[in-house]
């Protein structure tokens, strides 16, 4: 069956249609899930209800753009309503950032898993920052529209993101030098 005809069956309240777009992209908008919760229940918690949302709001897809992207933006947006309703979203307001710091590590060193539980680690508002803008591409003009802030503010929670992820990075592989020193 195609897309467009399990979209249109979705709109039309077809059960069967909206298990099989669960069974297709569950598992790449879990993944996106997880990258903005704190935990695994809470991203399933979010997934959820994004596809709540998104079987809601199935008629309201214009076939522009991709499903899987219009699917994506409302999963990334239930996450961030989420945090909104728990006003567990403080954004740091710092207009003014010198410069960007990246976090550069040999790809072969870190593992995703290793990275995505450090991201996980960051305060909310540095990793909503950084999620949207280094992992799902969004501009520093689109990230402050999302969140509310100012541009500026999304440079500089960007640029602590990075600060944090490079110290911690830095302070485990000196803890595993040391480690494989003393044995």
């Amino acid at each position: 069956m195609s897309l467009n005809k399990l979209i249109h069956q979705c709109a039309d309240n077809n059960q069967k249609a909206q298990e099989e777009i669960y069974r297709l992209y569950a598992g790449k908008l879990f993944a996106l899930s997880l990258k903005y919760s704190r935990s695994k229940q809470e991203a399933e918690d979010n997934l959820q209800d994004g596809f709540i949302t998104i079987f809601k709001k199935v008629k309201q897809f214009k076939y522009k753009g991709s499903f899987e992207g219009w699917m994506k933006r409302i999963v990334i947006n239930t996450a961030l309503q989420k945090y909104r309703e728990k006003n567990v979203l403080n954004l740091i307001n710092e207009e003014n950032i010198s410069e960007e710091v990246s976090v550069e590590v040999a790809e072969e060193e870190v593992s995703l898993d290793y990275l995505l539980n450090l991201i996980q680690g960051l305060p909310n508002q540095y990793r909503l920052v950084f999620n949207l803008y280094i992992l799902d591409g969004y501009s520093h003009k689109e990230v402050a529209k999302t969140l509310g802030i100012s541009e500026g503010t999304s440079k500089s929670n960007l640029s602590r993101a990075r600060n944090i992820l490079k110290r911690k990075i830095e302070h485990d592989q000196q803890e595993s030098d040391q480690y494989k020193a003393s044995e």
